[in-house]
């Protein structure tokens, strides 16, 4: 058993900032790609940020130089540093991460529950 918990969500103004967190937890071998996706009312679910193994990173065009994605590879969490927030980037953000864990010896691909932003104009 596999769980993702994300923090950090939460109310700020624009121009603010947040740093969201995504723990992963349980028989884990290895965590693969992970990434962020956000999905804001009434549109489709997207990639905001990802980011390898081996800290190769890419954006969406539209937080590149806003948004920071990192990984402690040793406590298996990820982040996303958002800095300069629009009210546009207001969504439920959820952790993605691409697992292989220990029995069996298998990728899976795993989701965090989600965690609101909401920028305030």
């Amino acid at each position: 058993q596999v769980h993702l918990v994300e923090s950090g969500g939460g109310l700020v103004q624009a121009g603010g900032s947040l740093r969201l967190s995504c723990a992963a937890s349980g028989s884990i071998f290895s965590i693969n790609s992970m990434g962020w996706y956000r999905q804001a009312p009434g549109k489709q679910r997207e990639l905001v940020a990802a980011i390898t193994s081996g800290g190769n990173t890419d954006y969406v065009d539209s937080v590149k130089g806003r948004f920071t994605i990192s990984r402690d590879n040793a406590k298996n969490t990820m982040y996303l540093q958002m800095n300069s927030l629009k009210p546009e980037n207001t969504a439920v953000y959820y952790c993605h991460a691409d697992i292989t864990i220990i029995i069996p010896r298998r990728d899976y691909d795993y989701w965090g529950q989600g965690t609101q932003v909401t920028v305030s104009s």
